[in-house]
């Protein structure tokens, strides 16, 4: 369920969210456990297709979170800067809701590793393209499917 954003004036419109969710350097994923008990981690990520990927080992707790309940968040923080005399902080931010799952077609995992490896090393990308094939049997990709996205920014003090 999502709710309304308290400070309508400071919400962004959809393609200006959306182009803070692309460039973000990482996100904090946010699961529960079927108990109901949260976990949150930071992690590298990159958007494709109008999904977020990302890629862990083949089991820990964010799998087993989600395998118990495939509803996340996802919260990206772009620039920050803070304003001592006004208690105040200037920001921008996105946050996502939707829904997460392991990636079972090897051709989607493969484009999303790649992509990875174009955001986060886009000098190295024929390196990449090997430890992918070495190493792409022993890491799994998950997609969280967007159902909701709200971004809100305060840019002047």
């Amino acid at each position: 369920m999502t709710r309304p954003l308290r400070r309508e004036d400071r919400r962004m419109d959809r393609a200006t969210a959306m182009a803070l969710l692309k460039c973000g350097e990482y996100g904090i994923l946010s699961t529960a456990d079927n108990h109901h008990q949260p976990y949150g981690t930071p992690l590298n990520y990159v958007l494709m297709k109008d999904h977020i990927f990302f890629h862990c080992a083949p089991r820990g707790h964010k799998l087993e979170n989600i395998a118990a309940n495939p509803a996340v968040s996802f919260c990206v923080v772009g620039k920050t800067e803070l304003i001592p005399e006004k208690f105040s902080t200037c920001y921008e931010s996105v946050i996502v809701s939707g829904e997460a799952e392991i990636v079972a077609n090897a051709t989607l995992k493969k484009d999303a590793l790649r992509a990875l490896v174009r955001k986060y090393a886009p000098d190295q990308v024929a390196a990449g393209e090997a430890y992918i094939d070495r190493l792409e049997d022993k890491t799994a990709v998950v997609q969280i499917t967007i159902q909701h996205l709200s971004g809100k920014a305060r840019l002047h003090g």
